[in-house]
C-alpha cells in the first residue's frame, strides 16, 4: 500500500512554437497525489512580443492559492473548472488563436 506524502510530478514539458509575432512556449506542469488525483497543475503560454507583463505570460491557468484561476495579459479572475481534460482543451483552443495575433496586447 502506497504511502500519502508530497504530490509528484507527472507532467514537466516546455514547447517552444512559432507565433505571427514572435517566438513563443507553450509550458505544463501537473502533479497528481499517491492515488494518481490531481492536485496541481499549470499552463502557460508565453511570448514576450505579445505581452511584456507578467514575464510575458499571455495566458495561463493554475489553481495555486488555493482556487482556480485565468491569467490573461497581466490581468487574473477566477474561472470554473469543469475537469482537467476540458481546461487542457480550452487552453490549447485559446492559445491557437492567440499565436496568431500580429499585435501586443
Amino acid at each position: 500500500m502506497k504511502k500519502a506524502g508530497k504530490p509528484r510530478k507527472v507532467v514537466d514539458e516546455t514547447t517552444q512554437v512559432r507565433c505571427a509575432l514572435g517566438k513563443g512556449a507553450i509550458r505544463e506542469e501537473v502533479w497528481q497525489d499517491f492515488r494518481g488525483v490531481l492536485v496541481k497543475y499549470n499552463l502557460a503560454f508565453i511570448n514576450h512580443s505579445l505581452c511584456a507583463e507578467d514575464q510575458g505570460r499571455v495566458l495561463g491557468y493554475d489553481n495555486n492559492h488555493g482556487h482556480h484561476h485565468r491569467h490573461y495579459a497581466g490581468a487574473e479572475e477566477k474561472f470554473s473548472f469543469v475537469s482537467y481534460e476540458k481546461l487542457l482543451e480550452r487552453f490549447l483552443d485559446e492559445v491557437r488563436r492567440l499565436r496568431q495575433k500580429k499585435e501586443p496586447i
